[in-house]
């Protein structure tokens, strides 16, 4: 991407995908379902998957929960549904991996909390007992601290340490770093227990947007390992979009993150896949990676009093993004192509001519025309009740003829 120069990272293998060094920043989510229900985290998993997520997590909490995941794995391949699915675990990690080998083989990685996994008490042996698993099984892990669940000891130590400072720092300060210091001793001490550099992935979670960027800066310029963004807990709708877009943009635009995901809590009986939307929107407003045709619409005022405009562009946005799974396996580039729907001829014209295709429809006390672009030039002016339908005929030509079929094997 021009303009946005990477922090350099070691590249990890998950479960074929492909986490840092020059690789796509990839996007993953995590599944709500109870992991013992093995249907119903199936179908989450499928859900996610088909919206775009190409990492899942699931939890790992109980035995039961261990014992479904070889089902949940073998149940996704049978379907033809081959997304790296992630164990996340926590206080009991080290006891179920152990005792549950065929789930330690199926998951593509491991996410572990040094926080709470007896990181920092003696010997370490909870933690040194997951990677040693990780080693066996050869699977990559993601060191994920939290500053909800901080390793106690490490973070008393550093406060004594600033007290007894000529000019202690701030106690947000000392947060900040324990938390840096958390993750980069523990992969440290992963390295040690025998797991490569590159099979280790960090992240670094808080729920504040300018801690994020401080934090993960401070990360990234003392490692090479690939980073995990994301706000932990971002909260409900609006406020944890905002939110997430706020911080991962700041960090992506200086090159920092390899893989993201948007923690958002869900409406009650909410769409979980919108996390992963918004993750894919993100990427792509900033031009690093595209996913779905971006359709741009006018806000609408005074000279549009109907919705006609509106309507019409939410419907384009739906089809467009219902038709990407088609289209993405017969016109490979078509996620890049532009769609624009303009409500009235302020603008119109002028953005459906900045657009690969677009239409101006006519405003309030307007003609009732709608001129058609397409790459910048006059296609043809539509009027009618069926402008809708033929708009989208319009633009099925155009993909059709602009986007060259795949070549198949």
């Amino acid at each position: 991407m021009p303009g946005i120069v990477r922090h350099q990272t070691v590249a990890v293998d998950v479960g074929g995908m492909k986490v840092g060094g020059d690789h796509p920043i990839v996007v993953q989510s995590m599944t709500n379902t109870d992991t013992e229900d093995i249907a119903s985290t199936v179908n989450q998993v499928q859900e996610l998957w088909r919206a775009g997520s190409e990492i899942v997590r699931i939890t790992v909490n109980t035995e039961k929960a261990a014992a479904a995941v070889p089902r949940i794995v073998d149940t996704l391949r049978a379907f033809g549904c081959d997304v790296p699915v992630v164990g996340d675990f926590h206080y009991n990690g080290h006891l179920l991996l152990r005792k549950y080998p065929a789930c330690a083989r199926a998951l593509a990685k491991y996410r572990i909390n040094p926080g709470n996994v007896n990181i920092g008490k003696k010997h370490d042996d909870n933690f040194r007992t997951m990677i040693e698993a990780a080693v066996e099984y050869g699977k990559p892990v993601r060191i994920g601290v939290n500053w909800g669940s901080l390793d106690s000891q490490l973070l008393t130590e550093l406060m004594d340490e600033n007290a007894r400072r000529p000019e202690p720092k701030t106690a947000n300060e000392v947060m900040h770093e324990a938390i840096v210091l958390s993750c980069l001793r523990s992969a440290e001490a992963a390295e040690r227990y025998g797991l490569r550099r590159d099979q280790i992935i960090l992240s670094a979670k808080v729920s504040g947007v300018q801690d994020l960027i401080s934090i993960y800066r401070d990360l990234a310029a003392r490692s090479t390992y690939p980073l995990h963004l994301g706000l932990t807990e971002a909260g409900l709708g609006m406020k944890g979009i905002v939110a997430t877009t706020a911080a991962l943009s700041v960090l992506l635009q200086e090159g920092i993150g390899d893989t993201i995901r948007c923690s958002l809590t869900p409406a009650p009986g909410g769409d979980r896949t919108e996390e992963v939307k918004v993750c894919q929107q993100i990427l792509q407003s900033l031009g690093i990676r595209s996913f779905t045709p971006q359709v741009t619409a006018c806000p609408g005022c005074g000279r549009t009093t109907s919705t006609f405009f509106q309507e019409m562009a939410a419907d384009i946005q739906t089809y467009l993004r219902e038709q990407m799974p088609v289209w993405k396996a017969q016109y490979p580039g078509v996620e890049e192509l532009k769609v624009a729907v303009m409500g009235c001829i302020v603008n119109g014209p002028g953005e459906s001519k900045h657009s690969h295709i677009g239409i101006s429809l006519p405003g309030t006390f307007e003609e009732p025309v709608a001129p058609v672009y397409a790459d910048g030039k006059l296609l043809k002016t539509l009027r009618g009740e069926g402008i809708v339908k033929e708009f989208i005929e319009i633009l099925n030509d155009y993909v059709e003829s602009h986007y060259a079929p795949a070549v198949r094997a």
